[in-house]
């Protein structure tokens, strides 16, 4: 049936208007471009942080007592580094650390370790600064305070100056970026090797497992030089497969007061072996002799070793033994010529995040009578140390 010419009007007009609309809302449409996608724009570069939020600040505690089942006259543990008052309670130390640390190329930074208490800044405290001339120190010590800078030469060059711990010897000194598996020191960390040095020293990773450190200080121990020469260090650490690592270092230089040409010469190698769930072996040898130290054309010698052993039974109890053979046959290092050996059990308990609990069942033994036994001296020296210590 065929439309009429209104209904034929009427459909054409629709069709037109549908059309216009079309064109109207095309793109480009009477010249209108299409609407530009956002511009992602670049984040505002961030602030510098304050120089306070830069500065990282920890701490360090340990407190102690120890008993001698020799029951000394003296109530003096004979030949123990921080442990020598028996039947005592002490606050061995309490230690703050602050610091900026360089790590990069181009970054500068500081460290400075301050500590007080009864036991450690007494035997730790470095001829010049807080020791008096006749020896003795007080309770407070700077154990470490230095400026650093990495040199953007390759890696990256260290520089550390000022006073520093040493590089040598398995054990340190403790603090809260490291401590001893053992509460009580060893004899050839208190007799054979030094604690810290005042001085220059420059650190260079030759490659991913070697590094390289020089050095160029005051001596062992000391913050104002004893004489006029200056002594030279180095180390070379390797890191080998199996989460080992071995250290060699060395000294050389004269260390006696207002004595320029007679040299000690020292030499260590420290290693440990990492062997996973809080287990581990470790190794501390020594070898040292010095020019004319025992008389007149009689050069000294001293040495020794000390074997570590680490079980974890569980992430918060481990087990612990050490042993360890120091020889002092010239007497300079400890007074008498002997041979000091020592048998150390220690377990170990954390408690918390921070918190260890520890217990040193010692043995020390002599070639000579040098321990006190009541009121005479006798070769062996049984004693306990029960240790707490907090860090953060």
């Amino acid at each position: 049936m065929a439309r009429s010419k209104e209904g034929r009007g009427a459909a054409l007009l629709f069709t037109f208007a549908v059309a216009a609309l079309a064109v109207a809302l095309a793109p480009g449409a009477f010249g209108q471009e299409p609407a530009a996608a956002p511009v992602a724009t670049a984040p505002a570069p961030a602030a510098p942080r304050p120089w306070y939020e830069t500065i990282s600040v920890n701490g360090f505690v340990t407190t102690s007592w120890s008993w001698n089942f020799n029951r000394p006259e003296s109530d003096t543990n004979q030949y123990r580094v921080f442990d020598f008052e028996d039947n005592a309670i002490k606050i061995d130390g309490a230690e703050l650390v602050l610091q900026k640390v360089a790590s990069a190329p181009g970054e500068a930074g500081f460290r400075i370790d301050a500590v007080a208490g009864a036991s450690i800044p007494r035997m730790t405290a470095a001829a010049g600064l807080f020791r008096d001339d006749d020896g003795t120190a007080g309770d407070f010590d700077l154990q470490q305070a230095y400026v650093s800078y990495v040199a953007p030469l390759g890696s990256g060059l260290r520089f550390d100056a000022g006073k520093y711990a040493t590089h040598c010897g398995y054990e340190v000194i403790e603090g809260y970026d490291g401590y001893n598996d053992n509460a009580t020191r060893s004899f050839l960390f208190g007799y054979a090797e030094p604690a810290s040095h005042t001085g220059l020293k420059a650190t260079y990773a030759l490659s991913g497992t070697v590094s390289a450190m020089v050095e160029v200080v005051n001596g062992w121990d000391n913050v104002e030089d004893s004489n006029t020469s200056k002594s030279l260090g180095g180390q070379l650490a390797f890191t080998l497969p199996s989460n080992a690592t071995v250290t060699v270092n060395a000294l050389f230089g004269p260390e006696r007061a207002g004595n320029d040409s007679d040299d000690r010469t020292f030499l260590n190698v420290v290693g440990t072996w990492k062997l996973g769930a809080g287990s581990a072996l470790g190794l501390d040898a020594v070898w040292a002799t010095e020019e004319n130290a025992a008389g007149p054309g009689l050069d000294a010698t001293w040495g020794g070793v000390a074997l570590y052993g680490r079980l974890g039974l569980s992430p918060s109890f481990a087990l612990v033994l050490r042993a360890e053979v120091f020889d002092d046959p010239d007497g300079v290092r400890t007074g008498t010529p002997q041979t000091l050996s020592e048998l150390t059990f220690t377990p170990e308990l954390k408690l918390a995040p921070g918190l260890v609990l520890r217990a040193d069942l010692r043995l020390d033994h002599s070639t000579s009578d040098v321990f006190e036994k009541e009121a005479s001296l006798t070769g062996t020296q049984p004693t306990v140390l029960l240790n707490a210590l907090y860090f953060f």
